[in-house]
């Protein structure tokens, strides 16, 4: 049975559980372990693929195209573990997972029940995610005291009471507020978080204390004291000016020696955080700084945009250079007023569903084009650079994609079904498939073009990138695009699917759009070839050309 780490969380939510567990998973993956994550979410939804990105944020998609939960995302920027759809589950996943048992006569005619039906589930799906690894990190969202997280937080108490204290580790993270009127840290939020916990059953064995300020040793002595816990075990968490300063500042408080002792887990060493340290060194210190304009509909709410802003940022950390993030609503550029792009050094639109802002993003594909401006376009964004060429270069002036015009006499982007038929006949798009289930999902291959900048920037003829989107470049136009200048720079391995457009040099210094997400192989560790191809064309732009030129020199 693999040693597991649970953590959870109390007082208020969004107090980074998630970078947390992910950092403690770096170090122990930096002491030579096999580390793996997992998530298990409350809600009911199946999973988040469907939810608003104004509640939920980010809908991060892995290799086999499970759609998840943002803080899978934060689980491989900080560790090399590829995740699947076994690391997400939700309540919904498992109460659907019981009732197609149930209905299958699995159960022999019992009465179905939360214990031990429910409890029993969450097991089986925690040990089939977390098999073959030296040690497992487990994060149950929501907050202790919701009555959503019961069922989880019950599930987790049974493994600890089955395997024991040496194969079941619980760490709780928690809030220890600064009350400026009083000028003091209150630990009492802290202690009634642990009561809470204790009353179902659950002794936490780390502390984790999220805090604006340091925690003074004092305070440590108190908290352990009305908590049962080692005062070595509670470990402060202050805010920091660098998110990869976190499993550094955790290392130096010991919590993976707490850890690896108590789970008596096979380290072969001491950790090596070189590669954090070079990270926070490169990001304290950087050498030239530039500003990217995201193009977007959810600007508002960042977290939808999460893998996004990070991708450009270790873009810039592969050159030590700072990434000023001009995050810019794609509706207010619809009237045309480019002022706001003037001062930018690089335009990324990022991916997204629906006509809200999608002239914004058409707009600010023009602008870039048309004034040499470094351009990435990103799914949606992909498809707004070619209805913006398609328009204003080939002549099509109603281009649009059937996403938003079914009407469009040029539907340049469209269902694979409106434009692939032996007759050469639109097919009519069936507006009952379910939401979740007409997607293209996942890490699939394609073939690069020799010659173009895609085949440079990432050095090989074949790559492999995650997508998540249903409409696609309409085949019907890719003579026309292509007699006009578009170049297509990457297709699908059966050469059916169009993966990435460009504009060749010198028409264009830096103009290229993809329909994957790269975002989501980006790491801070190492980056990814087009953000950091991205953020070296901003960093020309802003030189007035120059860099590139010396590099080729």
């Amino acid at each position: 049975m693999t040693p597991l780490i649970f953590v959870t969380g109390g007082v208020v939510s969004s107090l980074g559980k998630g970078i947390a567990a992910a950092s403690l998973a770096s170090i122990l993956e930096a002491r030579g372990l096999r580390v793996t994550m997992m998530k298990l979410d409350p809600y009911i939804n199946v999973d988040p693929g469907t939810m608003s990105p104004f509640q939920h944020g980010e809908v991060y998609v892995t290799d086999d195209g499970a759609e998840t939960d943002l803080d899978l995302g934060h689980y491989e920027r900080f560790v090399r573990t590829r995740l699947s759809r076994k690391n997400s589950v939700t309540t919904g996943r498992i109460y659907e997972n019981v009732i197609r048992k149930e209905r299958r006569g699995d159960y022999l005619g019992a009465t179905v029940q939360v214990i031990p039906h429910i409890t029993d589930e969450i097991k089986r799906c925690i040990d089939e995610a977390t098999a073959g690894f030296d040690v497992a990190l487990v994060e149950i969202g929501g907050t202790v005291g919701d009555i959503e997280s019961l069922p989880f937080l019950e599930a987790i108490r049974q493994i600890r009471t089955e395997r024991g204290q040496e194969k079941a580790l619980f760490m709780h993270l928690t809030l220890v507020p600064y009350i400026a009127a009083a000028g003091e840290l209150k630990t009492k939020p802290t202690q009634h978080s642990v009561k809470e916990l204790r009353s179902i059953g659950i002794q936490p064995d780390v502390l984790l204390c999220r805090s604006e300020q340091p925690l003074p040793d004092s305070e440590r002595r108190k908290i352990a004291s009305f908590t049962n816990v080692s005062e070595r075990a509670v470990i402060a968490s202050p805010d920091v000016d660098v998110l990869y300063k976190i499993p550094l500042y955790l290392h130096e408080q010991g919590l993976d020696e707490i850890v690896a002792t108590q789970l008596k887990l096979p380290v072969s060493g001491p950790a090596d955080l070189s590669e954090w340290e070079a990270a926070v060194d490169a990001t304290l210190n950087p050498l030239d700084e530039v500003t990217i304009a995201v193009v977007g509909k959810y600007v508002d709410h960042k977290d939808a945009y999460k893998s996004v802003g990070e991708a450009l940022k270790h873009g810039g950390l592969r050159q030590r250079t700072r990434v000023n993030l001009k995050w810019l609503e794609a509706q207010e550029l619809e009237g045309n007023d480019m002022s706001a792009l003037q001062d930018v050094h690089g335009i990324l639109v990022p991916g997204g569903f629906g006509d809200r802002g999608f002239e914004g993003k058409v707009v600010s594909a023009r602008f870039a084009r048309e004034n040499g401006v470094p351009y990435f376009g990103i799914c949606y964004g992909m498809q707004a650079a070619v209805v913006e060429y398609a328009r204003n270069v080939v002549g099509m002036a109603d281009a649009n994609s059937t996403e938003n015009d079914k009407q469009s006499a040029h539907p340049v982007i469209g269902l694979i079904t409106e434009w692939r038929t032996a007759t050469g006949e639109v097919e009519k798009r069936d507006e009952r498939t379910d939401l979740g289930g007409s997607m293209r999902l996942g890490l699939q291959e394609a073939r690069l073009k020799p010659g173009t900048l895609a085949r440079e920037l990432y050095g090989k003829d074949v790559i492999a990138e995650r997508h998540r989107h249903r409409y696609e470049f309409n085949n019907r136009y890719r003579t026309q695009m292509e007699d006009a200048g578009l170049v297509i720079s990457a297709k699908s391995m059966d050469d059916l699917l169009v993966e990435m457009i460009e504009l060749p040099r010198p028409v264009h210094p830096w103009f290229l759009a993809c329909q994957a997400h790269p975002e989501f192989l980006s790491t801070p560790r190492d980056g990814h070839p087009l953000f950091v191809g991205f953020i070296r064309a901003a960093r020309e732009m802003k030189a007035g050309g120059k860099l590139l030129k010396e590099a080729r020199a």
